[in-house]
């Protein structure tokens, strides 16, 4: 370590190329340490970094095509550059504004509608002191999460099918049946509620593990000093789950453009097409059905870059206002 003296001055020293190679050395020396100490947990992260790579991150590589005139014979490498060609030609498609606006509208709405109902569930049965009745609505909360896509979507077009159960009931009470599922109006509704059935118990399990980490003596804090349950659940019991909510709300967020296309396609059709329609089936319709790869890999890594570009801005929001975030 070498000093420099100016009179009566001592200015900071400096790292001399020994001393940097010795904190290199104990730098390598302690992760060995700490690679053999944790050695089978380490061992336990190896098949979960190996399925990232393999899945992840090696197929980035592939991501190129979309700037290329993809050719099976020519492989990805060989084949010809085209720039960004197949990105114009997307944007000035005239289906593109409907494509976003479907996007964005079905993302928007089901985070404002799906997102709070776990939350609200969670702090409902958190406020339940009959256990038995508690376990039961969690578990016929939690059923539909298990159960397949596939199915729920065909139990959605039994049910509210024009001789279904819906129209059954509506006909009832002296209601016209309706054909809801070729009814571009009634597609939101019917993929969002049916979303929040299916994921609601499931979502609420994290919100529940996060109100059993509050302090009860904050609550009897609030009760000494004549907080009623409404008082308590602003003051204590919002902010103690905050942290949860923002970290899943950024996460959210970051996959706001990817709706869930397995669903979508098993619900619309030709006739829902105005509001179903997003830029998930579509890259599916022109991938694999029309085998234009170059220029659905295009259209994929806009979508891709938009999710990502909206994970660091509500991250970085997020951190500069509730001191919480990702990263």
């Amino acid at each position: 370590m070498v000093y420099a003296a100016r009179g009566n001055e001592m200015r900071c020293p400096t790292l001399t190329p020994a001393n940097t190679t010795s904190k290199k050395t104990s730098f390598f020396s302690k992760a060995r340490k700490d690679i053999v100490v944790n050695r089978y947990l380490y061992l336990m992260l190896i098949p979960v970094i190996i399925y990232y790579v393999v899945f992840h991150y090696y197929p980035l590589w592939g991501a190129q095509i979309a700037f290329k005139n993809f050719s099976f014979s020519k492989g990805i490498w060989g084949s010809d550059w085209v720039g960004f060609v197949n990105f114009q030609e997307f944007f000035s498609a005239f289906y593109f504004s409907r494509l976003l606006r479907n996007t964005i509208l079905l993302s928007v709405f089901n985070l404002l509608w799906s997102f709070p109902a776990p939350i609200i569930l969670a702090l409902l049965l958190n406020e339940v002191r009959f256990e038995w009745f508690k376990r039961t609505v969690q578990t016929v909360t939690y059923l539909p999460h298990f159960i397949s896509v596939v199915v729920i979507c065909g139990l959605i077009i039994d049910f509210f099918s024009r001789n279904g159960v819906v129209n059954q009931i509506s006909g009832f009470f002296g209601f016209e049946p309706v054909s809801f599922m070729i009814e571009p109006s009634y597609f939101r509704g019917i993929y969002i509620g049916s979303g929040i059935w299916q994921d609601l118990g499931w979502g609420s399990i994290i919100y529940l593990a996060a109100l059993s980490g509050i302090d009860q003596e904050l609550y009897e804090a609030c009760r000494i000093d004549g907080a009623g349950k409404f008082r308590q659940l602003i003051t204590v019991t919002l902010p103690g789950i905050a942290p949860t909510t923002i970290i899943l709300l950024i996460l959210r967020v970051g996959r706001l453009m990817n709706v869930g296309h397995e669903k979508v396609m098993l619900l619309y059709n030709t006739a829902t097409y105005e509001t179903a329609d997003i830029i998930s089936t579509f890259v599916y319709r022109k991938g694999l059905l029309e085998m234009d790869y170059s220029y659905s890999a295009a259209v994929g890594l806009f979508n891709s870059v938009i999710n990502f570009a909206l994970i660091i801005t509500v991250n970085k929001i997020s951190k500069s206002v509730s001191e919480t975030s990702l990263w």
